[in-house]
């Protein structure tokens, strides 16, 4: 009974992070288009700020142990990769996508990454593909051919560069995934992602600093800023570690699927972008998809052990 509780409490705390996630999506969305906010100065801002306050959390609760992350060449090649071809190019690509396009196209997108990490698989590392995978993709791929025609088989429901855009933001999300394992295996992911999201604030402010050229400061901008930097990193990924304390991970994974879907409820609602059966059939597609892609492989990983223990 305990642990039913306990698998019920971490999906809570994992769904609250997906929900967050959405809610910053959406404001990411006003920050680009209403407020016409440069992508250089957000992600600057952006980056710097979460940096900041991830690593002053990270002193407080590991100490010096923060600094552990430097101590080996592997380690550090895995942390500046990540904080270059994950982080950064996944924010920026992710900006884009819904600067030119809408949050709830660029987030569905994005959250083809898993497909994109068996695909890295495939490639990479010659790893023979599931049944499950084959149909995910299969189903994926038609979810997001209905959401980006909206029924209208002859036209795209957005730019094409947004689009091509959202598919940069979910390859992205997948070196995200993977690009941090190795410094992630001897230290807290919060230190790496707080050193992560620190270089990639170095690094963007090198380009734009956030402190020239910077738009006009309204109540509006600020509000806005501290939400995606709050909900969009801080937040949600406080209470994802929180979750995994109490459910294992790929039940806390199934609860990702809430992030598209409050996305496009809360763009319906601030945005007015109405959706047709078609769209909503899609996105419904996409989740399916990934909940078979990582049910498939954790019981493929399970057919594995029993295979080795026995």
């Amino acid at each position: 009974m305990n642990k039913q509780k306990n698998i019920v409490k971490g999906m809570l705390w994992a769904g609250t992070a997906s929900i967050s996630w959405g809610v910053s999506g959406t404001v990411l969305q006003l920050i680009s288009q209403n407020l016409a906010i440069p992508a250089h100065w957000m992600l600057s801002m952006r980056t710097s700020a979460a940096g900041a306050i991830l690593l002053i959390i990270s002193a407080i609760l590991y100490r010096g142990k923060i600094f552990n992350v430097f101590k080996s060449w592997p380690s550090v090649i895995s942390l500046f990769s990540y904080a270059v071809f994950g982080l950064m190019a996944n924010l920026y690509t992710f900006y884009y996508a819904v600067q030119t396009g809408n949050a709830s196209m660029a987030t569905i997108l994005q959250y083809l990454s898993p497909l994109f990490i068996v695909f890295g698989g495939w490639f990479f590392q010659h790893s023979r593909p599931l049944k499950s995978d084959l149909l995910s993709f299969v189903i994926a791929m038609a979810g997001v051919f209905l959401c980006l025609t909206k029924g209208n088989f002859g036209h795209l429901a957005i730019p094409l560069n947004s689009f091509l855009w959202g598919l940069g933001s979910g390859i992205t999300a997948a070196f995200y995934v993977v690009l941090p394992q190795k410094a992630a295996e001897e230290n807290s992911p919060l230190v790496v992602l707080g050193w992560g999201t620190a270089i990639a604030g170095v690094l963007f402010n090198l380009y734009q600093p956030f402190w020239v050229n910077s738009p006009h400061i309204t109540g509006t901008l600020v509000a806005s800023v501290s939400t995606v930097v709050l909900f969009g990193t801080i937040i949600p990924f406080g209470m994802l570690m929180h979750a995994t304390k109490f459910a294992p991970s790929d039940v806390v994974s199934i609860m990702d699927a809430l992030q598209p879907i409050v996305t496009a409820i809360l763009s319906v609602i601030f945005f007015k972008e109405w959706m047709n059966w078609i769209e909503i059939l899609g996105i419904v597609l996409v989740i399916l998809a990934i909940y078979i892609l990582q049910n498939g492989r954790r019981k493929g990983h399970l057919e594995q052990e029993y295979d080795l223990h026995y």
